[in-house]
């Protein structure tokens, strides 16, 4: 990309699965050149990651957009020589091997920064740098269940539920991009040197769950499961409907609630103390659920939805894929285009988000192949001419 808000930032991304390159990804949709390293023996795990469609990984095809992607040996001492020579001239490089590796391989952020003081270098693990952990791999659906997500998740008879998608992964690779962009604002507006981000896979996504850390301690109650009721707001649930389908409702603030007590024919309730006040709502949530699931069961999601909207409560349709993309809301801001893919034809994927009114963000290209920027990467940026290219090949370097 030549243009964007992060034109003329140089990303190396060198990071393998999710947190990582999803780094990468966000911030070349607003213009950083990225370019991915990866093994010659078959790139990023990501590439083989879940769905596939002729051997072509879909996941990838997303994540991977609108990078550079060459491969290079870290295995390899001359391999490791070459990223330095790619962090030379980066703003961030992202990693993901074990600390014990990157001490060995001569690749903590005071190496590179030696080369590059105003390197900005993310290194995500398992667990943290430090501590007895800091060495172990680690993947999301741990940090899933040791942030307390997985405690907090599923029927209070049943067992902790971890998600079907990469939450933990998710969380910490927009957590560490919006930390990039902190330590590039203290490097180019107050002029500091580049410095180490350390993100794992725990910390961001038990932030988001810290009030039962807070419950804990100040009250020596552990909160349990409560299904999809939360123990902050009633009437807070799904509810199935008379075709079949499902509805969410959140009554998080009381002028909802009693919205939503008015639309199903219970404007009496308002008034109750039982239900007028917020803590006496919790108390009698199982009351206000039992109300809103008898008075849905009997309607199709289409008049029920007819019935919220009109009331203006906040409840929505349960959606799968197809609903998704089908959404008109969501065509009408086009949150998920097509764009051409020379492997697969055309592809649907997600937007960049947030949007901005002057500086929106770009798909340009979905994945490329394995090594497809080689030769422009090492020939044209690094300077490498054919010969050396092709014993750095003969060698299984890059």
């Amino acid at each position: 990309m030549s243009d964007g808000p992060l034109a003329g930032l140089r990303v190396i991304d060198a990071a393998t699965l999710a947190a990582g390159p999803l780094i990468a990804t966000w911030l070349g949709e607003y213009g950083a050149e990225v370019i991915k390293v990866e093994q010659p023996d078959g790139g990023d795990p990501l590439r083989q990651w879940g769905s596939q469609k002729d051997g072509v990984g879909l996941m990838w095809k997303s994540v991977g957009r609108n990078k550079k992607c060459v491969t290079l040996n870290l295995r390899h001492g001359t391999g490791r020589d070459l990223l330095r020579e790619l962090t030379r001239s980066a703003d961030v490089v992202v990693l993901n091997l074990r600390p014990s590796t990157l001490r060995k391989w001569g690749l903590e952020h005071a190496d590179l920064a030696v080369g590059n003081p105003g390197l900005v270098m993310v290194h995500v693990t398992g667990y943290g740098a430090g501590g007895p952990k800091s060495d172990r791999p680690g993947f999301g659906t741990l940090g899933e269940a040791m942030s307390g997500f997985a405690h907090l998740t599923g029927d209070p008879e049943g067992p902790p539920t971890l998600p079907s998608f990469m939450l933990a992964d998710g969380v910490a690779g927009l957590t560490a991009t919006y930390a990039v962009m902190m330590a590039l604002y203290h490097r180019d507006v107050h002029g500091g040197d580049g410095q180490l981000i350390d993100i794992n896979l725990i910390e961001p996504l038990a932030r988001l769950l810290e009030q039962p850390v807070l419950t804990y301690d100040q009250l020596g109650t552990v909160p349990g499961r409560t299904g999809n009721r939360w123990d902050i707001s009633a009437p807070r649930n799904v509810y199935l409907t008379k075709d079949g389908h499902w509805l969410a409702m959140s009554g998080s603030a009381p002028t909802i609630a009693k919205r939503a007590l008015q639309a199903v024919g219970r404007p009496e309730l308002t008034t109750d103390p039982r239900f007028a006040e917020a803590q006496q709502r919790l108390r009698n949530a199982g009351q206000i659920d039992a109300i809103m699931a008898d008075w849905i069961r009997e309607r199709t999601l289409e008049e029920a939805m007819d019935v919220f909207e009109e009331a203006e409560v906040a409840a929505a349709p349960v959606y799968n894929a197809e609903q998704l993309v089908a959404d008109p809301q969501l065509r009408a801001r086009n949150v998920h285009p097509v764009v051409p893919d020379r492997d697969l034809g055309a592809m649907r994927v997600q937007a960049p988000v947030p949007r901005f009114s002057a500086t929106p963000g770009r798909i340009d290209h979905l994945g490329p192949s394995l090594g497809e920027h080689n030769e422009e990467i090492y020939g044209d940026l690094l300077g490498l001419d054919a010969r050396r290219r092709r014993e750095l090949r003969e060698q299984g370097v890059i």
